[in-house]
């Protein structure tokens, strides 16, 4: 699995962090998401998946 996000469309909402908080943080400067683990281990593929699925922008994208 491999995370891609997209800073440019992201809002800022924190719904990727409260899902997956291994993976995903934000800027303290203006909330824009940061990636903290490109590829995440198999344990948190569902926590990862659920975030891009509530990810108000789409700013988050999984490749398999």
């Amino acid at each position: 699995m491999k995370v891609v996000v997209d800073t440019e469309k992201c809002v800022a909402a924190g719904n990727c962090v409260a899902a997956a908080m291994d993976v995903f943080d934000q800027r303290e400067e203006d909330g824009i998401v940061v990636l903290l683990n490109e590829h995440p281990p198999a344990e948190l593929a569902a926590d990862v998946r659920n975030a891009a699925a509530i990810c108000p922008a789409l700013a988050i994208r999984i490749e398999d």
